[in-house]
């Protein structure tokens, strides 16, 4: 029965998969065709121009416009937290999802700030959870990676889709701007091992201290994605493996989350570390993904930036966050309105009389 569930889940993964199509070239072409008129020098505006044209692209208009902004926070635990890779235990996943249903934590505030609404999913928290989430838990966490897979394919299956679900409610809902967020302690242990894998680097290369563990931590840390390696040698050409074998509950729905927005042909802003790792394997899976990710800012974790570079995405901020929730996601939410304040409202040569030969 588990193979056949897993068949019918495999089959949905790969038709929503198939759905993913490019960007739209002529509503692309007409927007920087207007980008060319306005009153600047051309290209001067840099990202903004980009995004504005990504955005067009996506929608498949050359007047493209965000409704609605959503903020999909998915939790999960991570069973290699007991191989000490964190500074902080894992009763903080469920304490910081109650800081976050209540209102207190940074992403509300920042959320707020940006006039966007905050969804906490959980998909896999170690600890029960009562209260106003999205209640989509596919396990009590994942397995220690170290003494055998993380997850099983089913579970990983399961939790691809569960992002996928609850993206696609949300697009339904009318968001037509969304951004990935996390919640989970450990985590930052399992995005390294992704990003080691996709990037071809070595594990020191890509292993920060995550919560701010000490050199000793940092140690047991790299020892732990190193004997997850050898226990499971996950295939880096398959991302569903990659996936169950060192990845997370959390991981997995972010991806999913990413797999649906570009399958409704909407614009999802993609955090820091950990969500850049759910990026990867989303990439992996489809990658013609990519075109619909928003790169948001560069964390400090020192693997974030080789992973961003494999996906080949620019972060739009630099200020040396390391939080996650998606506080460097709904930072960018008012960049890429921006763009779109730009496209709209600023004059063009002929309206204010400007001799382009002057710019």
């Amino acid at each position: 029965m588990e193979n056949l569930t897993e068949a019918r889940l495999s089959a949905q993964l790969q038709e929503l998969i198939a759905r993913i199509s490019n960007l739209d070239e002529e509503a692309m072409s007409k927007i920087q065709d207007r980008l060319n008129s306005l009153t600047k020098p051309r290209g001067s505006l840099g990202q903004l121009e980009h995004i504005a044209k990504q955005l067009g692209g996506i929608q498949r208009t050359s007047n493209p416009r965000i409704f609605k902004k959503a903020v999909l926070l998915m939790a999960g635990d991570h069973g290699v937290a007991e191989e000490g890779v964190s500074a902080c235990p894992q009763e903080v996943t469920p304490q910081m999802a109650y800081n976050i249903l209540s209102g207190g934590a940074g992403i509300n505030v920042l959320a707020r700030q940006a006039k966007a609404d905050v969804f906490l999913t959980d998909v896999g928290v170690a600890f029960p959870l009562e209260g106003n989430f999205i209640h989509k838990r596919v396990a009590n966490g994942t397995q220690n990676m170290t003494k055998g897979p993380a997850m099983t394919r089913l579970e990983a299956l399961q939790a691809l889709l569960v992002g996928a679900d609850v993206a696609a409610e949300k697009i339904e809902d009318g968001y037509n701007l969304l951004a990935t967020g996390e919640l989970g302690i450990g985590n930052t242990t399992p995005s390294s091992a992704i990003v080691a894998l996709f990037t071809d680097s070595s594990i020191e290369d890509v292993v920060g201290r995550g919560t701010g563990i000490d050199d000793a931590g940092l140690i047991k840390k790299r020892g732990a994605i190193k004997k997850a390696f050898e226990v499971n040698q996950p295939d880096k050409t398959d991302a569903l493996d990659v996936l169950t074998k060192v990845g997370g509950l959390e991981i997995a729905a972010i991806a999913g989350s990413i797999l649906q927005a570009a399958a409704s042909r909407v614009p999802i802003v993609i955090d820091g570390f950990i969500s850049t790792a759910g990026a990867l394997i989303a990439a992996k899976l489809a990658p013609k993904s990519t075109l619909f990710m928003i790169p948001s800012h560069g964390s400090v974790e020192i693997g974030h930036r080789r992973a961003l570079i494999e996906l080949g995405l620019e972060p739009v901020l630099h200020l040396n966050l390391r939080l996650g929730e998606g506080t460097g996601a709904v930072l960018t939410f008012h960049l890429v309105e921006a763009a779109l304040h730009i496209l709209e409202e600023m004059a063009t040569f002929a309206d204010a009389g400007v001799s382009e030969q002057l710019t």
